[in-house]
């Protein structure tokens, strides 16, 4: 299927565009929160994407109003950079929609699916370390933390030490065979609804593509770039994600709690940079569920820009991990 947009009418409601507005869609992929922008107003977009492929197909639509898109190679992550590196200052809005596209899942090629063979890449895109590089390189210890702490799979160990048993013999070259190798160290479905490796899949993809660290430096660059009453908009699919989005817009919101009556009060600190739109996140219908079943854990949290300066401290991803750098490339 082809990539079908989340919450569609929801992030288009959140980002309000008016004519004149410049508005950053930091996942570009195939174009559908950009489209639906650029029919809502005569305004502007930055679409931003580090797959190439998404580029490419952007850069060649005919489709009215995408002349007033600019398509922009790089993780989302640079967008301060990217943003200035086309001459502009601020943005009036910015929305992002993590995760793995549904055109990269279809494609066995780049290896994000168990269910199709392919070689075992994962990259968003084409620079770094690859999958196979991460599974057939890293310590034990260290692959099971990835698999614990991004794949919230509790079975960590126990496949982290089959893996790196088994690659002493032969490495990982593929989706299938990693797969069911997990599968078999797992002890075999059991009658689970989803596939044994899903949960280390996404976590090995979620290190490959360094998704938290760039999630991390997105919401800095968000703000930095977004003017007084820009608003904000995030769709996610990982409860790792969501958390990291919703501990930042109520810190950066000033509501993260008023202290115990027992101690002193809490110094005051800076003033709140975002204001929440409400408090609970987003989430899709029934209706929408059953016609795109990809979108059942999206989660939407909308936040408007104040006029208080950046707070200008770094977002913590709260995780412990190696870095993607440190992994060995295989020649």
């Amino acid at each position: 299927m082809g990539h079908v947009p989340v919450l569609l009418n929801e992030v288009v409601a959140g980002l309000a565009p008016r004519d004149g507005d410049l508005i950053v869609d930091g996942t570009l992929g195939g174009g559908g929160y950009t489209r639906a922008i650029l029919q809502a107003a005569d305004c502007r977009v930055i679409g931003i994407d580090r797959d190439e492929t998404a580029i490419r197909r952007a850069e060649q639509s005919t489709e009215p109003g995408f002349d007033r898109l600019t398509p922009a190679l790089g993780c989302f992550g640079d967008m301060k950079a990217l943003v200035a590196g086309l001459g502009h200052e601020g943005v009036d809005g910015v929305t992002l929609d993590l995760g793995v596209s549904s055109f990269q899942i279809d494609e066995a090629e780049r290896g994000f699916s168990f269910m199709r063979d392919g070689p075992l890449d994962m990259r968003m895109g084409g620079n770094g370390p690859t999958a196979a590089d991460v599974v057939n390189t890293l310590g034990e210890r260290d692959l099971a933390n990835i698999l614990f702490r991004l794949g919230e799979e509790r079975q960590s160990r126990r496949i982290a030490k089959s893996v790196c048993e088994r690659r002493l013999k032969a490495p990982f070259t593929t989706t299938l065979d990693l797969a069911s190798h997990i599968e078999d160290a797992m002890g075999g479905r059991r009658g689970a609804r989803t596939h044994p490796a899903t949960r280390s899949f996404q976590a090995i993809r979620m290190f490959v593509n360094d998704e938290l660290g760039e999630l991390a430096r997105a919401l800095d660059g968000c703000e930095v770039l977004l003017k007084p009453g820009g608003r904000l908009a995030i769709v996610t699919f990982h409860s790792l994600e969501d958390r990291m989005v919703k501990q930042f817009l109520k810190e950066r919101a000033g509501q993260t709690g008023g202290g115990s009556r027992y101690l002193p009060a809490p110094e005051e600190g800076p003033e709140p940079s975002f204001n929440l739109v409400q408090r609970k996140a987003i989430e899709p219908g029934e209706a929408e569920v059953s016609a795109n079943p990809r979108a059942r854990s999206a989660r939407l949290r909308l936040a408007t820009r104040t006029d208080a300066p950046a707070w200008g401290e770094p977002v913590d991803t709260g995780l412990d991990l190696p870095s993607i750098e440190s992994v060995e490339v295989s020649s």
